[in-house]
C-alpha cells in the first residue's frame, strides 16, 4: 500500500473514493477547490493498493475552526477496511497538521457507521456534536406564503448588494450562538465576504435578507453545488438576538423554499446540530424529514474517522 499526496489533476479520483463512502452527501471537484481557496492550507491524499485507490484523506487548516484545531477526514472503501489504510492516512494527516501548529483535529463520522465511531473512539476521539440531515421533497410541498412579520421586508442580496457589510455584522452576532461553533474564529470582513458570500456555490439571488426599518436584521442563504443539479442546500440562517422570536427565521426559510421551487430544484437539504432546537423545530414545522447525519468528533492528531 502507498499513500501519495495529490494535486488538483487527481481530485476526481479522491472525489470518487469519498463519494463511494459518503453517497448521501456527495462532494465535487469544484467544492474541494473552493475549500482550498478558502482555507489557510489544505492537503489531499490517496491510498493505493495494487494500482487501485482504496482510501482518501483531506486535511484543512484555518477554515471555521478554533486556533490549534485542524480538520482531518479519512475515508476507506468498505472492501478495503482492515488493511491499515485508515491508520496510515491518519498518521500522514496528523504529521501535516502538527507542522502547521495544530494540537487536535475534528472530523465527521456517519451516525449510522458504528464501526467508524468505534475506530475513532479507540484513538481518543470523543463526540463534540451531532448533526442530523433533513430533507424537503419540493415536489410534495406546496408553495408557501412568505407572511413576513409586521414591519419586515425580504429582499435578495442581488437586489441589494450594498447590504453585504450589514450581513457580516449579523453573522458576527449569530455565528457564536450555533452549538459547537462557540470557539470558532470569525474571519475578517474581506475573508468572510470571499468565502461565505462569494464561494463557488453561493448566489446573490439565493441569499435572502430580512429588513426592519431599513436595517438588515437577519439573512439566510442557499448553497448550490455544481454537481447536484436538482438539490439545493441550506447554508446559514442568522437573525440578530434582539429580533428573534418574531418569525423572521421562518419567513426567510419560506423565501428559500419559494425560490428553490421556482428555479426547478427537487430537494432542499440541510444539516442541523441537534442542540440547535429552534432551527430544528422550524424545519420540522415546514415539513423537513430526518435522514442519517453525522457525528462530529475531536481528538489527538494522528487519527481521524474511518476504520483502516
Amino acid at each position: 500500500m502507498e499513500i501519495s499526496e495529490i494535486d488538483a489533476g487527481e481530485l476526481e479520483q479522491l472525489v470518487a473514493v469519498r463519494n463511494a463512502v459518503w453517497p448521501h452527501d456527495p462532494e465535487t471537484v469544484e467544492g474541494y477547490l473552493d475549500w482550498r481557496r478558502q482555507a489557510d492550507d489544505t492537503l489531499w491524499l490517496l491510498a493505493w493498493r495494487e494500482g487501485e485507490a482504496i482510501g482518501a484523506g483531506v486535511g484543512v487548516v484555518g477554515w471555521h475552526s478554533p486556533s490549534g484545531v485542524g480538520r482531518a477526514t479519512v475515508v476507506v472503501v468498505a472492501a478495503s477496511r482492515g488493511c491499515g489504510a485508515g491508520t496510515a492516512i491518519s498518521a500522514r494527516l496528523g504529521s501535516w497538521l502538527r507542522e502547521r501548529g495544530c494540537v487536535e483535529a475534528t472530523s465527521g463520522v456517519s451516525e449510522t457507521d458504528d464501526a467508524s465511531l468505534a475506530w475513532a473512539a479507540r484513538r481518543g476521539f470523543v463526540e463534540v456534536g451531532r448533526n442530523s440531515m433533513l430533507a424537503l421533497d419540493l415536489s410534495e410541498t406546496a408553495t408557501p406564503a412568505l407572511e413576513p412579520p409586521v414591519g419586515v421586508d425580504i429582499v435578495t442580496l442581488a437586489e441589494r448588494p450594498d447590504l453585504a457589510r450589514a450581513l457580516y455584522d449579523v453573522y458576527c452576532e449569530a455565528a457564536p450562538d450555533v452549538p459547537g461553533e462557540e470557539a470558532a474564529e470569525i474571519a475578517p470582513f474581506g475573508d468572510w465576504l470571499a468565502n461565505d458570500l462569494q464561494g463557488a456555490s453561493d448566489r446573490p439571488e439565493a441569499t435572502f435578507v430580512a429588513l426592519a426599518g431599513g436595517d438588515a436584521v437577519g439573512y439566510a442563504k442557499l448553497s448550490l453545488p455544481d454537481g447536484e443539479s436538482d438539490t439545493a442546500w441550506h447554508d446559514l440562517t442568522a437573525v440578530r438576538r434582539s429580533e428573534r422570536g418574531r418569525g423572521i427565521a421562518g419567513c426567510l426559510k419560506r423565501a428559500e423554499i419559494v425560490w428553490a421551487k421556482q428555479n426547478g430544484f427537487r430537494v432542499l437539504r440541510t444539516f442541523n446540530e441537534e442542540r440547535n432546537e429552534p432551527i430544528r423545530r422550524l424545519n420540522e414545522r415546514h415539513g423537513y424529514r430526518r435522514e442519517p447525519g453525522f457525528v462530529t468528533v475531536r481528538g489527538p492528531l494522528g487519527a481521524a474517522t474511518d476504520p483502516g
